[in-house]
């Protein structure tokens, strides 16, 4: 028998509470949870850890483990990252995904923009910026590369859009950071959907994560939309939504 300590962890959210407090409460909390005696204090195999989550709890869980990594005084590291159609960048708004889907419900374009635009600041003018897709400097220029999804996507993604720039920090963009970040991040499943405004965020990040060597699940849902696993009990209980977490359990059972 499998026994799983599934501590969720509660975080100040914005828009009350902007960047980077939301990462660096989760940050501290999953530190903490990896101390020797506070595992041992709820009998956790020290050599078994995960951290998942989905959409803005994807992004964080991203980021989470890529500091961790970076971290060195941490001694016990992740053995898996589960990631659910994360949020992995804010350098570009009008990805092909963001076009195709920008009147999706659940999360169209606009609500997207407006969440990524609160996390930072409560000034609409970041709103409006990033609604047009114009909401940063030259300092961000040598970030695009990560976001260059003429050459990270598949072909049949690839569409015609303007260049742009964006607010790059890899604890809120978790795609932006180098190469060598990544070599050493924990196996990975990331789940994308074809209905999302996120979803080539999260080809992106797999299609990085590779090249740089990183055992990665992908798991792309054609028929897919945002926030499908939510969609798992009647009287919305999805046959796409069961497909979700059946297949998750399967992969967190076969590798954790």
């Amino acid at each position: 028998m499998v026994v799983h300590v599934n501590p969720p962890i509660e975080y100040r959210l914005a828009p009350a509470h902007h960047f980077p407090v939301p990462y660096e409460d989760v940050y501290r909390v999953v530190k903490h949870f990896l101390q020797k005696e506070v595992l041992a204090r709820y009998s956790v195999d020290p050599g078994r850890v995960a951290v998942s989550g989905d959409s803005a709890g994807g992004n964080l869980a991203a980021a989470v483990s890529q500091q961790l990594q970076q971290d060195p005084e941490q001694r016990i590291q992740l053995k898996i990252q589960a990631l659910l159609y994360p949020v992995m960048q804010a350098l570009d708004l009008n990805t092909p995904s963001y076009q195709q889907n920008r009147d999706m419900p659940i999360l169209p374009r606009t609500l997207m923009v407006r969440f990524w635009s609160e996390y930072f600041t409560s000034d609409k003018a970041l709103f409006r910026a990033m609604m047009s897709n114009t909401h940063n400097g030259p300092e961000s220029a040598d970030l695009l590369k990560f976001v260059n999804w003429s050459a990270y996507l598949p072909e049949a993604y690839r569409a015609k859009g303007p260049q742009s720039s964006a607010l790059g920090d890899p604890r809120a963009s978790p795609l932006l950071v180098p190469d060598a970040a990544l070599r050493s991040l924990p196996k990975a499943y990331v789940v994308t959907c074809e209905y999302d405004v996120l979803r080539d965020d999260g080809i992106m990040y797999v299609t990085r994560l590779r090249a740089a060597g990183v055992d990665v699940t992908h798991e792309h849902y054609a028929g897919g939309f945002h926030g499908a696993l939510m969609f798992i009990v009647w009287p919305m209980d999805f046959h796409i939504g069961r497909r979700m977490m059946d297949n998750y359990v399967h992969w967190l059972k076969e590798n954790l």
